[in-house]
């Protein structure tokens, strides 16, 4: 340095000792520079103080000789003391060049630099708060310092600043956030726990209110939670969670809808071997619950990113059983959210006008049903007093749900192959819900779901299924379901075709002569749709063989419970008449007729058919009949159940014309177990009124003479020598009995009237085609002596 510039009015002995490489030195001078700049004080000599300041900072801080710039650090702290009070009218001048020492690469000088800035702070006080920016940018750099000296030197300001922002109410938020929100994504340990120390420290201070801006420094937080350091892990969760806690008592002034999506992404985990991103996600979750339990229908528009995020969750083991439990909890209070309501905005055009179905048509058959299904583990917040979300119905703004992102993001799970079981269960929960709650929207969808619930069907998971089965029957009655339009809306695979009866209309039940399914008050309305499920349903048997062996009898049994069994069986019978698949045909009756008779949910319709007593029951049997022709055995067993024993014993007869297989004379054999059950207690009743059932007792030895010496012979043989001599069995008042049982029996036949003799000749006809079919497939005579088992 130039010892001859004019230096004045430092005295060229401070500015020697300035310069000095001794510290003792250096201090002597700066105890001269404070003496100095008092006596500018008292003078009022402002010019004389700056010019002090600029000296020791351009000539000495800022030069290139690193005892003068150590020099110029103390001589400026000195002139700070001096000032006292008044620093703050120079504090500009006085901070500048002390932070750009900061940079110094001497750790020496950075320290030196440290412990001056303390002292210019510790006098000015709250002075210094509108160069806050600067101090924190220079403290946030010193933070990360590799030197344990600077390091500490540092880490005294950092807590004389905080104690100045935390008794000032003078703190400058509003400039401040921009530069936190920058800061808070460097990666470096030390300066995360720098700046998270911070936003705990402006958190607690009830003048600032940091929560107006936390929408801009969340994914930060989120981002520092993710840490390697437990330390600062910890103190992050703390900050956290002060700031939900705030959240909750204040939720009208939080800017939950700025937050949403910064929670959805957090609430994906991208790296599952990482254990802190399991902490981020669980927070995320947590916060994701709380949210949509304050803001209500608020976070709608934001459900299709919500339930990404959720659903997979769903299913996670004991392993992640807390953020499990969390995702669940939002799932169901998101559901909750959704209501009628999001089906009013209707477009008369694309509702279809006055015919379109109203409010209350959308309502589920059984609320309560669906209430206890949504019930949600954790407790609800009663939406209606935060007047924030819910004001005057006049003013309301309208939420509006994203419907179509949430179809898109069921559908995507579902038709995912590594979609959890759990996630799967809830993806159609949901459909359920959404068709129960927003019907005429939901079926604008149905076309591209359709083909989805059908291979959904397959699944392994007998649970899955059930809800699977619940959203087709629901789409299958819906009122909202009614179109114009039948047809299979799987056209993807044309393997087998099942077309529509030209004489069936939408929403009428397929038979011949039947009325319309929902003209009957004991059964659900079908519309378009419930044909297409049918037809569809029965092409994927057909097509999915293991499916009908393996499921098909739970799947029907469970769609005669949701769509009355009646329908499931007078549709099903109808499409199987026009089956050309000859072999499905009897194989799918076969099917139907043991679920006829063996299954407790079809109790109500076995005692239909049981006496046909009425027009209905008998218009049914007729139509089973005509299909249950695919399988000679099945036949014979619709009669025993409809009790028309003379019309058994007349097809028994015609079996001698039939091919008997073995698998013909399984079917035999099963019967006659089924005969031996408790469905056919009352057949087996009947045998003690020989004289009035002859025929009974006769298609029974015609089975008798079918089977070959088996065990299933034995039992047949010993049930029918059980039977009572008629003689034993008369009684004195027995004819006035049967004159008065015949005449109920005529009248009934003169009300009911059914061609057996047609019905015989459709059996016939379609006995013959299964033959053509067969020999055309083996290429082989209808008599050739290996076709049989004499």
């Amino acid at each position: 340095m130039n010892t001859e510039k004019d230096f004045s009015p430092l005295t060229p002995n401070i500015v020697r000792a300035l310069n000095d490489k001794l510290y003792e030195k250096r201090k002597v001078a700066a105890l001269e520079i404070e003496k100095l700049v008092r006596e500018f004080v008292a003078q009022n000599n402002s010019t004389q103080i700056r010019h002090v300041i600029q000296i020791l900072a351009s000539e000495f801080a800022l030069s290139q000789h690193p005892h003068s710039r150590k020099g110029g650090l103390i001589g400026l702290a000195a002139c700070s003391i001096a000032l006292g009070k008044d620093s703050g009218l120079y504090l500009k001048e006085l901070i500048e060049p002390v932070l750009t020492c900061f940079n110094d690469s001497d750790s020496r000088l950075r320290y030196y630099a440290c412990e001056a800035l303390y002292n210019i702070v510790k006098v000015a006080r709250g002075a210094v708060l509108p160069h806050f920016n600067l101090l924190f940018d220079g403290l946030s750099k010193l933070a990360a310092d590799p030197d344990p000296n600077v390091k500490s030197g540092s880490e005294l300001l950092d807590r004389l600043l905080k104690d100045i922002v935390t008794e000032s109410n003078k703190f400058d938020l509003v400039a401040f956030v921009p530069l936190l929100r920058e800061r808070i994504y460097s990666n470096n340990q030390y300066a995360r726990q720098f700046i998270i120390s911070w936003i705990h420290v402006l958190e607690s201070v009830p003048d600032i209110n940091l929560l107006d801006y936390l929408p801009e420094i969340l994914d930060g937080l989120f981002q520092i939670l993710g840490d390697n350091s437990k330390e600062i892990r910890k103190m992050c969760e703390v900050v956290l969670g002060e700031f939900l806690k705030e959240i909750k008592k204040t939720p009208s002034s939080v800017k939950f809808a700025e937050m949403a999506n910064i929670l959805v992404i957090h609430c994906q985990v991208a790296d599952e071997t990482k254990l802190t991103n399991d902490l981020i996600q669980l927070t995320a979750m947590t916060w994701m619950r709380e949210f949509i339990q304050l803001a209500g229908r608020a976070v709608l528009p934001y459900s299709s990113g919500i339930l990404t995020a959720v659903l997979p969750c769903l299913s996670y083991d004991d392993r992640k059983k807390n953020t499990k439990e969390a995702a669940s909890a939002c799932n169901h209070s998101l559901m909750k959210l959704v209501t009628s309501e999001d089906d009013e905005e209707e477009d008369e055009e694309k509702s279809g006008g006055a015919g379109s179905p109203s409010k209350e048509d959308g309502q589920p058959k059984m609320e309560s049903d669906s209430n206890d299904m949504l019930n949600a583990s954790q407790e609800s917040v009663g939406f209606s007093n935060i007047s924030f979300f819910t004001p005057a119905s006049a003013d309301r703004p309208q939420v509006t749900l994203d419907l179509d992102g949430i179809v898109q993001v069921l559908d995507r799970h579902l038709h995912d192959s590594s979609t959890g079981m759990m996630t799967r269960i809830a993806v159609l929960k949901w459909l359920y819900h959404l068709y129960i709650k927003t019907p005429r929207k939901m079926f604008r969808h149905t076309d591209s779901l359709f083909p989805m619930l059908l291979k959904t069907l397959s699944d392994e998971s007998d649970e899955v299924i059930l809800k699977d089965l619940e959203v087709l029957a629901e789409i299958a009655s819906s009122p909202a379901g009614q179109t114009d339009q039948v047809g299979s809306c799987d056209s993807t695979d044309n393997k087998l075709e099942l077309k529509v009866p030209e004489s069936v209309k939408p929403g009428q039940q397929p038979s011949t002569g039947s009325k319309p399914a929902d003209s009957s008050p004991s059964t659900p309305s079908m519309n378009s749709y419930f044909y297409k499920f049918m037809i569809n349903l029965l092409k994927r048997f057909s097509l999915e063989r293991k499916l009908l062996e393996n499921r098909g009898a739970f799947i029907i049994r469970q769609l005669c419970l949701l769509l009355h069994a009646e329908n499931i069986f007078h549709s099903m019978a109808d499409i199987l008449l026009k089956e050309e698949d000859l072999k499905f045909a009897s194989t799918m009756v076969q099917t139907l007729n043991t679920i006829l008779l063996t299954s407790a949910e079809l109790f109500q319709l076995r005692n239909q058919l049981k006496d046909l007593h009425t027009q209905e029951s008998c218009v049914l049997f007729c139509c089973l009949y005509r299909s249950w022709c695919h399988n000679p055995v099945a036949t014979v067993s619709l009669c025993f159940l409809t009790q028309k024993y003379k019309h058994a014993y007349d097809l028994i007869q015609k079996f001698g014309d039939l091919e008997v297989t073995v698998d013909f004379l399984m079917e035999v054999d099963k019967l006659v177990q089924l005969i031996e059950s408790p469905i056919f207690t009352y057949l087996r009743l009947q045998l003690l009124d020989v004289e009035n059932n002859p025929y009974l007792i006769k298609a029974l030895y015609g089975l008798l003479m079918l089977l070959p010496q088996s065990q299933a012979f034995q039992l047949l043989s010993h049930r029918l020598r059980c039977v009572p001599n008629p003689e034993l069995m008369r009684t004195v008042d027995e004819s006035k009995y049967m004159d008065s049982k015949h005449e109920v029996v005529s009248k009934r036949a003169s009300h009911i009237q059914i061609d057996y003799s047609e019905l015989l000749q459709h059996f016939d006809l379609v006995q013959s085609k299964h033959l053509e079919v067969r020999h055309q497939r083996s290429g082989r005579a209808s008599d050739h002596p290996d076709r049989k088992l004499m």
